[in-house]
Order: structure tokens, then sequence, then C-alpha cells
């Protein structure tokens, strides 16, 4: 098992009880509306959609509305400057995602954040694992049949992503660096388009997130391969994981964090934490996170804050390996 798989399973296994923060240490906080910066466009993409869930159920618990302000563009590098830049007084958070805040730091020659450096780590979310799915004609019905067909067609299979760097494309090099087969990338500008050219066989496969492609398989519209997880997704149970099909370090998908800027006061990221664990463990809430594709995780800042950096250098490790860069 690797240490990037190790690492997500201490986290989602992870179950604490945390106790609230002391309010006299806050004083009176929260005293307005509070923004939570989702480096995405809005409309119901899987971040979008997990960020206002989670959103929803802190406002009751908060006493006041939690608001969702989404900032797309550049892979999530517009939505996190603009958080880091914030005033650290509580009332500004960034949710973001492995993408932002491990993959860009490899990717892109210079960022005006460090994810690092600029945030207070919250809380980990969960993950969305990614699945190999292909289109219907390609004769295959197995990770090993797939291997299989790709040696023997080197570089014939096309696989669809949503651009360098993204979690489908380093899905894909990790399949790629495991396997040694040779396989071409076609990026496109978004899972839609990258789907339909699926399904009409102008790609061969995809390293699609559950999430994003669980209507097509229960529509019987593309054929799932496996899941890039330790155990079944509850979306698609029917589908095996790499895991059960021999691959048991080809774990991948994007995962989802809280954070703050730095310097936001502690007793503040304390109840924050506190907060956002209970709404991780409220059993409605949960049900709601996993209907959204979501493996729903938890833990302390502690935990999230190993994981990041443990996350920076797999990732980092992918992104040499697959040999791009944005400058």
């Amino acid at each position: 098992m690797t240490r990037f798989s190790l690492a997500r399973r201490a986290l989602l296994a992870l179950a604490v009880a945390l106790p609230a923060a002391p309010t006299a240490a806050q004083g009176t906080w929260p005293e307005r509306p509070l923004r939570i910066i989702v480096p995405a466009p809005g409309g119901g993409g899987t971040a979008d959609t997990i960020a206002r869930i989670l959103a929803q159920e802190l406002e009751p618990r908060l006493g006041t509305r939690v608001l969702i302000e989404n900032r797309g563009g550049a892979n999530g590098n517009i939505g996190a400057t603009e958080a880091a830049r914030a005033a650290p007084d509580g009332y500004t958070f960034l949710f973001s995602w492995a993408g932002t805040l491990a993959t860009n730091l490899s990717l892109y020659r210079t960022l005006a954040f460090h994810p690092q450096r600029d945030f207070e780590p919250i809380v980990f979310i969960g993950t969305v694992p990614n699945i190999l799915v292909v289109n219907k004609d390609l004769p295959v019905r197995t990770l090993k049949e797939f291997e299989d067909h790709a040696r023997a067609h080197p570089g014939a299979i096309n696989f669809g992503s949503t651009g360098n760097g993204s979690s489908m494309h380093l899905a894909a090099e990790m399949f790629k660096t495991r396997t040694g087969v040779e396989m071409t990338h076609v990026p496109y500008q978004s899972p839609a388009t990258a789907t339909n050219d699926l399904i009409a066989g102008r790609i061969q496969a995809m390293f699609q997130l559950v999430v994003g492609i669980q209507g097509q398989v229960k529509g019987d519209l593309v054929r799932p391969i496996a899941v890039l997880a330790e155990s079944r997704a509850p979306q698609l149970p029917d589908v095996p994981t790499t895991a059960e099909q021999g691959m048991p370090g080809l774990v991948f998908g994007t995962w989802f964090g809280l954070l703050a800027p730095k310097g936001t006061p502690a007793p503040i990221l304390a109840r924050m934490n506190a907060e956002m664990n209970a709404v991780l463990g409220d059993a409605a809430a949960r049900a709601r996170l996993v209907q959204a594709g979501l493996a729903v995780g938890g833990g302390t800042p502690e935990q999230f804050a190993a994981f990041l950096d443990s996350e920076i250098r797999s990732h980092a490790e992918l992104v040499r390996a697959a040999g791009v860069r944005i400058d």
C-alpha cells in the first residue's frame, strides 16, 4: 500500500469527538455572515455542490449565514489567491481540492499563493474517487484486459481529461507509470465534452470522477472498468475496485479541504474544526454528502496539514512523470 493511500485511509477512517473551542477566547464570533470561497464556477459541479451542502449544515450550528462565493479560473488559482489575501478575521474561508492545493505547486512555474505558507488547515473534508470507463466498443471488460489491450496497441488508446494536471489526467499517468503502457492524452475544456466524445467513440477511455460519470454508467452509455479506490463506491456498488483487480496501489481521486487565511485566530479555527467534524459525523449530513459522491473524511487540523504535505510530494512525482508544465 502506498503512502498516498495510507494517508487517505487514516483520514477517512478517523472518527474523533472534538470539544468545542472556548467561546470566551473568541468573543461573540461570528457577528456577521461568513463567506467560503470556492475556486470553481457555480452551477452544480462537484466542488460547488459539496461546499453548498456544508454551508447549509453549518448555518444553524454557527447561528449565521454561510455564503458560497464562486471564483473560478486558472485551475483554482484565482479563487485561492483571493482567499489567501483576505483579512484573517475569521470571516473568510477557502474550500478547495487536490488540484489547487497540491498539483498546482508543481504544475505552474509561479503561483501567487502557497497552500502551506498562506493558509491555516482546518479539516479534511473527504475524497471523490476516479473511475476508469471506456467506450462500449472497446473489447475490454476488466482492468487486466484494458492493460493488455493498451500494451498490444501502444498509443492507440486516446484518453480524455479536463486538462493537464487534472485528476483525470494524473490518474491516467499513474496507471501508465505503474503498468508501463502507452496511451495518448486528449485534454478538454469541460468533462461534458470529453464524456460525449467517449460515448461517440472519438476517444476510448476516461479516468472520470465517479460522481461525474455515474449517470452514463447507469444508463449503459459507457462501460465501467474499475474504481481507483480501496473500497467500492456506494454510487456504483457493482463496479469492482483496482485493488480487487490486482492493482491495490492504483488509488486516485480528488480530495477536498477547508482552510483559512494564515493568521486567523486559533479559537476560531478550533471552533470551525469542531463544527465541521460535527457536520461530517451527522448521519443526515453524511447521507447528503455521500449522495454528492463524497467519501466523507474529518479529523484535526494537524492531520490535515500532514496529509497536505504528503499529497504535495506525491503530486509532484506524478507531474514530473507526466512531463507537464503550465507557465
